[in-house]
């Protein structure tokens, strides 16, 4: 009786068997660097998000490692996605423009900024 789904999940030789699991890729980036402002799902405490960054694993720890001692607070590391916490946006964007990359910022609203774009009054008559 041939099953698709049984396998082999322990021997009396080398124990319990677990399959390597296989690290999913990353979805490519366009070259851009985007910086985003999020609060959801963290007790409004916002966080800056970094994305597309195309580097590995490693590379991707110590460019996070730079920007938390740069900016003086906390941070993680998931999923390919650098979070540093607090509004730190200009000054990321600063830091990663002058290690020459391409950077955006992207997502978050821009009240209380210096690009905060005036409404403008149309007459109609």
């Amino acid at each position: 009786m041939a099953d698709n789904n049984s396998r082999l999940v322990y021997s009396t030789e080398t124990g319990r068997i677990d399959e390597p699991k296989e690290a999913a890729p990353r979805p490519k980036g366009d070259g851009i660097v985007r910086i985003q402002r999020q609060t959801s799902g963290r007790k409004g405490k916002g966080v800056c998000l970094v994305t597309g960054l195309d580097l590995a694993d490693a590379e991707l720890e110590k460019l996070a490692a730079e920007l938390k001692k740069k900016c003086g607070c906390g941070g993680a590391v998931k999923e390919g996605v650098i979070e540093i916490q607090g509004d730190k946006r200009d000054l990321l964007k600063t830091l990663l423009e002058a290690k020459g990359m391409k950077v955006k910022l992207a997502g978050a609203s821009l009240q209380g900024r210096s690009e905060v774009l005036r409404p403008t009054l149309r007459v109609s008559g």
